[in-house]
């Protein structure tokens, strides 16, 4: 999206293509410990035009107090109605007399004293002193000439109690490579070429629409065997991942935290940096690149999203301006026990419209169609994770936090309203009621909340030998109860094969055949389930190891039949899940989804439909829990004609074996399962078998 050319009064922005190289330069300036692309000017700056014979110089002081916020501007936020203060906070190139500078503007209403510091001026605090506004903002800004992109910069600020701090710009659009942690004065320009997508993702994006995401972290998928230790680029990535993402049918790709983050074994869920690309696989550009090439792919792009929490790094959010600025100033609200990390102030005005204008920032700059909202059970509850005496309840006496209730509704509202056609999608493990919901029906205004029950029931059942499993049936059948009670997502997530839990493969009982056969059943479960889809990263294949962030997915293991057989299921079965209307139509509708038989406890096997919205389009599933193949079996169907399987995880191109319905099936007026018409099949060993009517 480029940008608009924007004017005030005596202050123009530039695009980057027209931003030219500073007429003069007061110092030399160190190189950013980041790639920075040289900016060269499209055309030369208008010159001013010329009233007399002789033009005396505009002479600059170091900071010049110009601004770019309206009276309008400090009022919404102020109100914490500013959705996009990304336009108005951080560092902007700009054009003031013909000299280009950079205006800064950053919000730190406790301090007495607030200066640009950088390689510029020999990070001398003293000598660019920012203004501040006079409306009681808290807004402290300022022009400073001969300053353009590239440029590495801190804020050095003296609160009110005298505390001397240096902080990182929380709007800057980029930052240091890590342990470097200075902002960078960048832009988002990027010429995109995906307006098509953009045009038609209410056709890709929408609830009853086939959603199967593939979870990844992005320096872990990947890394050069030549160089085990370092990380790919944004664009090295794609060139990978889009023909990968492509060829294994996932609709979406969603990437673990990406905005900058100084800690890396935090998994980017200790975000520093919230408006800026992570600097260890490149440009915000590069990223920009990698989002556009998914999308002309037919691949939508769903971003973790983290607005529970932030690291107390001196440097960034916490205590900004020496005071509790971002964070609650009672502990018992504003820190985490389970993260040692910082909790947002939710009650506070100016917060929220940091964290939805981040929310939009992401949607806007960067094309992102959906946000997947981490730990948003934390943010629910007062007591999460604390014992008594550590909490507070609320006014009613609840354990509620109201006010972050309120924010998420808020979030919510902004995000659909300004971009009708994303989702957002809770990480939500507790029975909140509505999380789903629309804010106008008392909802939370999520468009999805992960299944955690789903998918812990799902885990436990498998984990058990088959023989064992008659006495769990009630645990894998359990999830039907509620299933329609919220808007679902089917999440086997990164959070599953870490910390000792294993790999999903080593979760299956069993000999090798077996841990194989259970994994192709279980993944055929998940994608005939109502509800949609994630699979994180190395499942698809079956990694034999539990994931680890330092080292690359182990690509060599496709160099086994078993595996390459694992990667061929799910590849079937996204296949089968976007072609078949049943399957997605109704995900999130009772009507969508019947038992045939789901009381066969004695066999630990499972028939059901699935149901779209022509009935034409009905399959009929059936999972056989045992290594027990079963001949001759009956089921029954819901309607009368010729069944044709068409999809079978005992497959032999799955490394199963091979035990299929080759063969139509005529169905028989027999009366079976309560049905008029059935059909006698033939089970696989730990397999799943899909029917459907050939009209």
């Amino acid at each position: 999206m480029a940008k608009q050319k924007k004017t005030g009064p005596e202050i123009t922005e530039l695009s980057p293509a027209e931003t030219p190289k500073p007429k003069k330069v007061r110092s030399t300036t160190k190189k950013a410990t980041v790639a920075t692309d040289e900016v060269k000017p499209s055309k030369k700056p208008r010159a001013p035009k010329k009233e007399t014979a002789s033009i005396v110089p505009y002479k600059f002081n170091p900071v010049e107090p110009y601004s770019r916020f309206t009276y309008f501007d400090v009022d919404l936020f102020k109100a914490g109605k500013h959705y996009k203060l990304y336009d108005k906070f951080g560092s902007h190139v700009v054009e003031h007399h013909g000299v280009i500078g950079t205006y800064f503007a950053v919000w730190a209403p406790n301090a007495q004293y607030v200066s640009v510091i950088g390689n510029f001026n020999g990070w001398n605090p003293n000598s660019h002193q920012l203004f501040v506004r006079w409306d009681s903002s808290g807004i402290w800004e300022g022009y400073i000439p001969d300053i353009g992109v590239g440029e590495t910069y801190k804020y050095f600020i003296r609160s009110n109690s005298g505390e001397e701090l240096e902080k990182s710009d929380p709007f800057a659009l980029r930052w240091e490579l890590p342990p470097h942690t200075a902002s960078i004065v960048a832009d988002t320009y990027y010429e995109w070429t995906d307006s098509r997508w953009l045009e038609n993702r209410q056709e890709y994006n929408a609830l009853d629409k086939p959603f199967s995401v593939y979870e990844m972290h992005l320096g872990s998928w990947a890394r050069s065997p030549e160089s085990p230790d370092e990380f790919l680029s944004y664009t090295q990535i794609a060139d990978k991942l889009v023909p990968y993402i492509k060829e294994m049918g996932f609709t979406h790709v969603e990437f673990m935290p990406i905005a900058e983050h100084p800690y890396y074994p935090s998994w980017g869920y200790q975000v520093s940096g919230y408006f800026a690309a992570s600097a260890r696989y490149g440009t915000p550009q590069q990223l920009m690149g990698l989002i556009e090439r998914l999308h002309n792919e037919g691949i939508g792009v769903i971003m973790d999203w983290v607005p529970s929490h932030f690291p107390g790094d001196v440097h960034a959010l916490y205590r900004f301006d020496g005071s509790h600025l971002y964070e609650h100033a009672d502990m018992r609200k504003g820190y985490h026990p389970d993260w040692k990390s910082y909790i947002f102030n939710y009650g506070r005005n100016e917060v929220k419209a940091f964290l939805i204008s981040n929310a939009l920032f992401w949607l806007d700059r960067y094309h992102v169609d959906g946000l997947r909202v981490d730990a948003v059970a934390s943010m629910l509850y007062l007591d999460y994770s604390r014992k008594h005496g550590e909490w507070e309840p609320n006014v009613f006496g609840g354990n509620e936090n109201l006010e972050a209730i309120d924010f998420l509704k808020e979030f919510n509202q902004a995000v659909y309203a300004h971009f009708p056609t994303i989702q957002t999608i809770a990480e939500e493990s507790t029975a909140f009621p509505g999380v789903s919901k629309p804010v106008f029906m008392g909802g939370l205004g999520f468009g999805m909340k992960w299944m955690m029950g789903w998918m812990h029931d799902t885990l436990k059942y498998f984990a058990n030998d088959p023989v064992y499993r008659r006495y769990h049936h009630g645990q894998i059948t359990f999830s039907t109860v509620y299933a329609f009670t919220e808007n679902f997502m089917l999440p086997f997530s990164h959070d599953e094969v870490v910390y000792g839990k294993q790999s999903l493969i080593n979760k299956m009982p069993g000999d090798e055949w077996q841990k194989y056969a259970n994994l192709r059943l279980m993944y055929s479960y998940m994608f005939t389930h109502p509800g949609t889809k994630l699979l994180f990263m190395g499942a698809e294949f079956a990694q034999g190891k539990e994931w680890n962030y330092q080292y690359s997915l182990d690509w060599h293991l496709l160099e086994y039949d078993c595996h390459q057989g694992i990667k061929e299921a799910v590849k079937a079965l996204n296949h089968l899940y976007r072609s078949e209307p049943a399957l997605y139509e109704k995900a999130f509708d009772w009507s969508g989804f019947e038992w045939i038989d789901g009381g066969n406890a004695d066999d630990s096997i499972l028939v059901y439909s699935r149901k779209g919205h022509d009935p034409k389009n009905d399959v009929v599933i059936a999972l056989n829990m045992t290594p027990v193949p079963r001949d001759n079996y009956r089921i029954g169907v819901p309607a009368e004609g010729t069944w044709v399987e068409i999809f079978n995880s005992d497959s032999t191109q799955f490394w199963g074996s091979g035990k299929v319905n080759a063969q139509p099936l005529q169905s028989e007026k027999v009366n079976w399962h309560i049905k008029d018409d059935s059909i006698n099949i033939s089970l696989p060993p730990l397999g799943a078998a899909v029917f459907k009517r050939n009209s």
